[in-house]
């Protein structure tokens, strides 16, 4: 594994920009585990945020935030939870705060791997099969590890070690329900998140597991053990924003990605550079309709507002503190950011696919144009009304 902390092969095609002040993550400064420790974060409102999860602070303030929304959303995380917290009592949060343990052996036999262009089609196919929407395949970039995880039981720093001989991460795309995103900020919304939290759960392990009956290593992985955006990247998934998201080809902002570590010899993919930094530069249009003001309006910068953010990349990042804080008010996640992107779009469709194409070339400024009036909230009330319609 490289451990060089400048620029590697495939970061400009990837938009990832490090500078000489990078410096690894130290997991304790997510804006969510800062929300059990540090007193800048933590307050009452995060307290009852967390608890929301459990039904025991429910808030009845409208359309969108009843008893009934909240019950989906946390129906919806039911899986991720049951996973999550099958090892607490090891100070192990799984998927979030340490990588989610084998449960298949790796097989003492070995399959034939000596073509890893061919493998790698494999895994694609298997991806696909337990409905994985995108699947890419790049190298263990130690830069992107957090440089420590945390033990959840006291708080304190934990090794963050992978087993040796990890060579790929395979990174998984899963499409988030676009009917929901539309609810955004909503309790109701929330499920669309969750629902994928608890999909990726069962992809990355099954997926995992196949490997592992393989004979070679696989460890699963959610938010754990590393951030996932660059390794989408580089993965070839899509392009960064000025939302703090991957733009995909197919699906736009509206995914959730998970990853597998492995020592199966497999061909890795290529960046593909597309032109949506072109377009993000042009477009305030998420920084505009964030309530708070978290999202940046300028060109991407080195650093960030507090430690949230990582040292030493030139990138767009938001102000993780106004944002967690906003979702603590709220009881729940937003993803207005989402909801407003110009490529929140059906590309299924041929005008929409059509508007991309526009978007992505020097025309870029026509295709902001033609998207005004977009990206509007849709009342939570008409997603139970069609529901309860059938149709």
């Amino acid at each position: 594994m490289s451990t060089d902390r400048q620029s590697q092969p495939g970061d400009a095609a990837a938009g990832i920009e490090v500078t000489e002040d990078f410096a690894p993550f130290h997991q304790r400064n997510d804006i969510f585990t800062r929300a059990f420790w540090d007193p800048a974060v933590r307050s009452k409102r995060t307290d009852a945020f967390f608890a929301s999860y459990r039904m025991e602070a429910i808030p009845r303030r409208g359309d969108g935030f009843s008893q009934r929304d909240f019950a989906l959303r946390n129906a919806a995380w039911l899986i991720s939870d049951i996973m999550t917290d099958r090892h607490a009592d090891q100070g192990r949060r799984e998927g979030f705060q340490a990588p989610i343990s084998a449960d298949t052996p790796v097989a003492p036999m070995q399959t034939d791997a000596t073509d890893p262009a061919k493998m790698s089609l494999e895994i694609k196919k298997v991806a696909a099969f337990f409905k994985a929407d995108l699947c890419g395949i790049t190298g263990v970039d130690p830069r992107w590890h957090y440089a420590s995880r945390i033990d959840t039981r006291d708080l304190s720093d934990a090794p963050n070690d992978l087993p040796d001989g990890m060579t790929s991460v395979i990174v998984l795309g899963h499409q988030m329900d676009a009917d929901l995103v539309d609810t955004y900020p909503s309790a109701l919304g929330g499920a669309a998140t969750g629902r994928e939290y608890s999909h990726e759960a069962a992809v990355v392990m099954q997926l995992a597991a196949y490997i592992r009956n393989l004979g070679y290593e696989a460890v699963p992985s959610m938010n754990d053990t590393a951030l996932v955006i660059p390794y989408a990247l580089k993965a070839g998934l899509g392009e960064y924003a000025r939302n703090q998201m991957v733009i995909t080809p197919e699906f736009g902002p509206r995914l959730r990605f998970s990853k597998i570590f492995t020592s199966l010899p497999l061909a890795h993919d290529t960046p593909r550079p597309l032109g949506v930094k072109a377009f993000c530069d042009i477009c305030t249009k998420c920084a505009d309709a964030c309530p708070v003001k978290a999202l940046p309006f300028g060109p991407p910068e080195t650093g960030g507002a507090n430690p949230s953010a990582i040292s030493g990349v030139r990138k767009w990042t938001s102000d993780a503190e106004k944002c967690f804080g906003f979702w603590a008010k709220l009881s729940s996640d937003c993803a207005i950011c989402m909801r407003v992107c110009p490529f929140n779009r059906d590309f299924s469709k041929l005008r929409h696919r059509l508007w991309q194409k526009l978007a992505l070339s020097r025309f870029r400024r026509l295709a902001l144009w033609l998207d005004r009036g977009r990206g509007g909230r849709r009342k939570p009330a008409t997603w139970w009304e069609s529901a309860g319609s059938g149709s």
